[in-house]
């Protein structure tokens, strides 16, 4: 249930109707916007309608979510969610790249990486610590030696650290050498893991399953929000269609549609939405001309060695003509990068 407050709505009338309905045992997210004061009750339906909450003072109205997903849904925030993350925002004007190497493989390679997107106004390094293989025989990542290399590329460059976590048991390794948490396609419906991740502070990139409606992807979002952590970034990276000439089919209408249901910030994943380099710059372009708050793409000073993904894989001086070419799009849609 949305309760919308009258602009002249105060303090003390807005903390008495949130601890009345957290007395009644239901969830209260208090949303504050240029205007207008909003409370969003989640919790058994039954106490909502029973409780005459327009009588309460300072109500204006009530209005039900009509959603499943409900903190995730525009009708419970209005405004674009923006994340600010050590400073740097994702969602609003700016549009943000987050870029790296699939898998971090070495020190050498992960900081001379670091040190060239740097280079470019990029403000993310991305790179797998855990990797999630469709074969148990291929490279499965560095583990921890991985997330104290990011770590120092942090450290030397500025540039805040995206890696992905898999299982539960690994959140507080994760959690310590990380700014933003990563959950993977394959893990989109583990709700076990997005509960947990729900339950801490950390900015979460929730990346779209491979044979997910939007509808699913939402909702899953809504079980990281459900626990209390409302730093949701949705990602859409291509799904599983009948096409196999590229390795996923990049659902970039998905992009719109996301920003009409949902105020949470949403970037595109072109690597894996293709699975081919060769068409990454096109996609990115297209992701930014779509409304994409950001951009995640992989990057390899040598993709013929790279041990995951290579196929995918930019080289510098492509990335960073991708980088030329998606800043001028940018700037034609009124936004910066």
């Amino acid at each position: 249930m949305i309760i919308v407050l009258r602009p002249d709505a105060t303090e003390e009338q807005i903390r008495h109707i949130k601890e009345r309905l957290e007395d009644l045992g239901l969830a209260i997210h208090v949303s504050k916007g240029k205007e207008r004061t909003v409370l969003g009750a989640i919790g058994d339906e039954r106490v909502l309608q029973e409780l005459p909450l327009a009588a309460f003072p300072g109500v204006e109205k009530v209005v039900p979510i009509l959603k499943p997903y409900k903190l995730a849904s525009r009708e419970f925030h209005s405004e674009d969610t923006v994340i600010h993350i050590n400073g740097v925002p994702i969602g609003g004007k700016k549009i943000q790249v987050i870029a790296g190497p699939c898998a971090v493989e070495n020190r050498e390679m992960l900081l001379y990486i670091a040190k060239e997107i740097k280079s470019e106004g990029v403000s993310f390094i991305r790179g797998g610590a855990f990797k999630p293989r469709t074969s148990p025989y291929t490279f499965q990542g560095l583990g921890l030696e991985g997330l104290k290399y990011l770590a120092e590329a942090r450290e030397k460059t500025g540039l805040l650290v995206v890696t992905e976590l898999m299982d539960p048991r690994d959140i507080e390794m994760v959690y310590e050498y990380t700014d933003v948490i990563q959950i993977g396609a394959r893990n989109m419906q583990n709700f076990r893991l997005l509960t947990e991740v729900g339950s801490y502070d950390k900015p979460v990139i929730l990346k779209r399953g491979l044979s997910a409606t939007v509808k699913e992807f939402l909702m899953s979002a809504e079980y990281i929000m459900s626990k209390g952590n409302h730093s949701v970034i949705l990602c859409e990276r291509g799904i599983r269609t009948f096409e196999t000439y590229t390795r996923n089919t990049l659902d970039l209408s998905a992009v719109p549609l996301l920003k009409q249901l949902s105020h949470l910030p949403v970037i595109v994943d072109p690597s894996h939405g293709v699975g081919k380099w060769d068409l990454v710059t096109p996609m990115a372009r297209a992701g930014v001309a779509a409304g994409a708050d950001g951009i995640l793409v992989e990057v390899h000073p040598d993709p013929e060695k790279a041990l995951s993904d290579g196929e995918q894989s930019l080289k510098l001086p492509v990335f960073k003509e991708m980088m030329r070419q998606i800043r001028a799009i940018a700037q034609v849609m009124g936004r910066e990068l």
